[in-house]
């Protein structure tokens, strides 16, 4: 069970805030009445969910090769010389 702690609460309590964040799950920690921070204990923490596939690689993977595609690319990047503003 989650529980609810004011700050100083938690600072006095410190030991059995974490004893309860172990036992019985993460716990909360309320300043002004506010939740500011919560204690989980370590495995406890939610799994990381995977990124969701979108299938936007698969729709790159699956475009037609465009023969001379690199050599247009080259031309089209090299670097010019220009003059800096103000000079």
């Amino acid at each position: 069970m989650s529980a609810v702690w004011q700050v100083q609460e938690a600072k006095n309590h410190f030991s059995e805030l974490i004893e309860r964040a172990v036992n019985e799950g993460p716990q909360t920690v309320t300043r002004h009445g506010k939740p500011v921070v919560r204690v989980v204990a370590i495995g406890h923490e939610a799994p990381a969910a995977p990124p969701k596939d979108d299938g936007f690689v698969e729709f790159l993977l699956s475009m037609p090769r465009v023969e001379g595609f690199a050599e247009l690319i080259d031309e089209r990047s090299s670097i010019k010389q220009i003059d800096p503003l103000g000079e």
